[in-house]
């Protein structure tokens, strides 16, 4: 094998790595996160290899901040839109913080309530979430649906810890996350956006883990217990 053999072999040692090809490539562009953006901005980019999250991800309402603060004070449910990004989350820092997380995608009176009023699963999970969670984590990473009905609600009085809307797509995935930005940035809700049509699960689950490894100090990945 040549000079170009990998020489990281170990799950902490890639991460590092990877974390400091990000900074300096960063750096590089001329691009200079906001302050308080950095954790967050950096693992998207991690998970995904783009760049573009550099730009496009919109912070509103001190998200960070309050975020952690929710997390770590008042123990707030993560709720998410996919059972993917779901089995993303961390265990571990959830554990420390005492905050449970779930996704209702497959919970039997969601399907019920989707079928009675002839819409998505995705947007009676968020339904369910609001009557039974008030004051949660929302993270979507797939279904503009459930962010349509999450602008919905909050017209009535919903108020999130934090609205992570990072759905991918070509339909109506733009115009949900542009609702959701004129609602938080009227009510004060903490909200992480990634404008335009890019997102996904793992982008609603590296924001997610972003928040949870900086309210545990862990974003160290040698204090998550990784050789």
């Amino acid at each position: 094998m040549g000079t170009d053999t990998v020489k990281h072999h170990l799950p902490s040692d890639i991460e590092r790595t990877s974390m400091k090809i990000i900074t300096e490539e960063l750096a590089e562009r001329g691009i200079v996160l906001q302050p308080g953006t950095e954790a967050v901005v950096k693992r998207v980019i991690h998970a995904t290899a783009d760049f573009d999250y550099a730009e496009n991800l919109v912070f509103l309402n001190n998200p960070v901040t309050s975020a952690i603060r929710s997390l770590t004070e008042d123990h707030v449910p993560l709720i998410t839109d996919t059972n993917m990004a779901l089995s993303g989350l961390s265990r571990k820092a959830l554990s420390q913080l005492d905050c449970r997380a779930d996704c209702y995608m497959a919970d039997p009176e969601v399907a019920a309530a989707a079928r009675a009023d002839a819409t998505t699963r995705a947007a009676a999970a968020m339904r369910k979430a609001a009557r039974d969670d008030a004051g949660a984590v929302l993270a979507v990473g797939n279904a503009p649906t459930a962010l349509f009905t999450i602008a919905d609600l909050m017209e009535t009085g919903l108020r999130p810890a934090l609205i992570v809307a990072v759905p991918v797509g070509f339909v109506n995935v733009v115009e949900a996350k542009e609702k959701i930005i004129g609602i938080c940035t009227r009510t004060g809700t903490p909200a992480i956006v990634a404008r335009g049509r890019k997102g996904g699960s793992t982008v609603a689950t590296a924001i997610c883990n972003a928040l949870l490894y900086s309210a545990t100090d862990m974003l160290d990945p040698s204090r998550r217990g990784w050789n």
